[in-house]
């Protein structure tokens, strides 16, 4: 995390959003205490992105395959994320992420997995089991212009919208259950994405 507190005593916050004409719009809808933010995933800059949502210091879950180089591990780790080897169900990764949330951090989750376009992105249960196993809100986020990121001082925009939190209380999760939130989060997530074809 240290590198990631250097960069907000710097103001590296505000400078960005003035830098890349990032539009927040919601913000005072993130609550106190454990979150998860859970958001589209268009671009391999959407954890920096959505950052900028809160003044808090957002956790994220990275492939565990950056650590496999140490320079970039030992970074991700300063911008305080964890590895996740994806597609197991990487229990230590699951039980460090439930800490954070005991602890009362904001999770950043992208539950597509991947940025990659042209292939399938199904949402995944992950964030829907965490909330409910630990009792956080669930904050759905739509990411709009991040697939490719403007340059500074550019003309393009991006914005990010963020929804009304979903109080989740507290119980063991179920599949039926896990699978009912995740359909809400991915339908808000899109209207707010601007990606919901109805819209």
């Amino acid at each position: 995390m240290k590198l990631y507190t250097m960069l907000e005593r710097i103001g590296f916050r505000p400078l960005a959003a003035l830098l890349y004409k990032v539009e927040v719009n919601g913000a005072d809808r993130i609550p106190d205490g454990p979150v998860i933010l859970v958001a589209n995933h268009e671009s391999v800059f959407d954890p920096w992105i959505l950052a900028l949502a809160t003044p808090r210091p957002v956790r994220y879950m990275a492939k565990a395959e950056l650590w496999k180089h140490r320079l970039v591990g030992a970074a991700m780790e300063s911008f305080g994320a964890f590895p996740v080897e994806r597609g197991t169900g990487d229990t230590t990764a699951l039980t460090r992420a439930a800490e954070l949330l005991r602890q009362g951090n904001v999770l950043g989750i992208f539950p597509q997995g991947t940025s990659r376009q042209g292939v399938q992105r199904p949402y995944h249960r992950g964030a829907a089991r965490l909330a409910m196993s630990e009792g956080a809100s669930l904050v759905p986020v739509g990411l709009v212009g991040t697939r490719r990121l403007p340059r500074p001082w550019g003309t393009r925009r991006t914005v990010i919208n963020v929804c009304e939190p979903i109080r989740v209380d507290q119980a063991r999760p179920t599949v039926a259950a896990a699978k009912t939130l995740t359909a809400e989060l991915e339908r808000q997530i899109n209207r707010a994405a601007r990606l919901d074809p109805a819209e």
